[in-house]
């Protein structure tokens, strides 16, 4: 049985194009298509596709508005984010909004097949080509040292102070003096502000 797949882009050629590249073959079938954010809602209401692949500049509104909505709706939908580049900011962004991927359109419609099948079976696993630089950009960011990482990653383990310094071989003081400047660069008081914030910005998984 083909996974139905519904493409939403504002350019008639785009989505000609990738309905023409996905075929029985690849278990993929094009149920639908939509232009603008109003006609996406209504498509994955009526359709209620495995896998969406959407454009994230919509005439109607932001694709990732669409993105966080689908995903709010359903845990096992694939969702692939298309922009015309990968810049940092725009593969966060799609993270954020709980996407399974991003693909630039320059990429070949290899990618972005193999894209819409991974997606399918880890809707809740984000790939992305350039994921690593982006959140190594996202740190520099922030200004975050290397070691101030490490400690930011160990938070949501739920780890003591005591034990983040045991298990680094640092100092409590030296461990209390990163989570300052941790805290301090992130704008935030605590530890849960800290993780909620680092979340929204892809330096820790949701």
């Amino acid at each position: 049985m083909n996974n139905r797949v519904l493409i939403i882009d504002d350019h008639p050629l785009i989505r000609s194009g990738i309905r023409r590249a996905l075929t029985p073959a690849d278990l993929l079938e094009v149920v639908g298509e939509a232009a603008c954010k109003a006609e996406a809602f209504a498509q994955i209401n009526h359709h209620r596709p495995d896998a969406i692949v959407i454009d994230l500049n919509l005439p109607d509104g932001s694709g990732l508005e669409v993105i966080a909505w689908s995903r709010a709706r359903s845990q096992r939908m694939g969702i692939v984010a298309l922009t015309v580049d990968d810049l940092p900011e725009h593969i966060i962004a799609c993270l954020e909004s709980g996407a399974s991927a991003h693909v630039a359109k320059s990429a070949p419609l290899t990618v972005l097949i193999a894209a819409i099948k991974k997606s399918i079976e880890s809707p809740l696993t984000f790939t992305s080509r350039r994921l690593t630089e982006s959140i190594a950009t996202q740190n520099r960011k922030f200004g975050l040292t290397p070691r101030e990482v490490e400690i930011l990653e160990i938070l949501p383990t739920g780890d003591t102070v005591t034990e983040i310094a045991a298990r680094l071989f640092l100092s409590i003081a030296t461990v209390k003096t990163h989570l300052g400047a941790i805290y301090r660069k992130l704008g935030v008081k605590n530890r849960v502000q800290a993780i909620n914030v680092a979340r929204r910005a892809g330096l820790l998984p949701k």
